[in-house]
């Protein structure tokens, strides 16, 4: 039971910080990187479909991003969903092509970018630390039912902790690479 219980919370766990590792990514550095369009969906012949299923995403260089739509009709349309999706950028056609220049973030802006990521960091810990109070109540109510001796609980309760104590790291990690990304001029 008690293998079972850390296996479970430790996937769980791990997801947690795949969910705040996927939060980042959609934040925007100076740099370009394909996945920032990732959640814009374009109209495509009256249904939201995702633009990578209407366009070849690609990087031009460091600073632009290039979106080559499957058929020509559809560029206007992709032009349209990248500039409603507020991510504060402005595409303009070149030929086939549809080019998306990355803008320089400003210094306070920046600065909002870190605030941003310091909450999704703080909720990602708060949802590891409901991981381990879960756990630890587990553990406690078979030691109530006596399925469980008092050495196996705190045993178990040590292992749910240095799980905890690992992701936390893992994720405080991530979000110094983040934010020295942000900071990078």
């Amino acid at each position: 039971m008690i293998a079972e219980l850390k296996k479970s919370t430790e996937t769980r766990m791990h997801k947690s910080v795949e969910a705040f590792k996927a939060d980042l990514a959609k934040v925007r550095t100076g740099r370009a990187h394909t996945g920032i369009l990732d959640h814009v969906t374009v109209d495509y012949y009256g249904a939201q479909t995702p633009i990578n299923q209407v366009a070849k995403v690609t990087l031009i260089d460091a600073r632009t991003i290039g979106v080559s739509p499957f058929e020509k009709k559809t560029g206007q349309a992709i032009e349209k969903a990248i500039r409603d999706a507020n991510l504060g950028l402005n595409p303009a056609s070149a030929g086939d092509t549809i080019r998306v220049p990355m803008p320089a973030l400003t210094e306070e802006r920046r600065k909002e970018l870190a605030k941003l990521v310091h909450k999704e960091a703080e909720t990602a810990r708060i949802a590891i630390r409901n991981l381990r109070r879960d756990a630890i109540h587990t553990v406690k109510e078979a030691l109530k039912k006596k399925t469980l001796s008092e050495n196996d609980e705190r045993r178990a309760a040590d292992d749910v902790q240095k799980l905890t104590d690992r992701h936390i790291a893992e994720i405080d990690k991530l979000l110094a690479q983040k934010e020295a990304e942000l900071m990078a001029v």
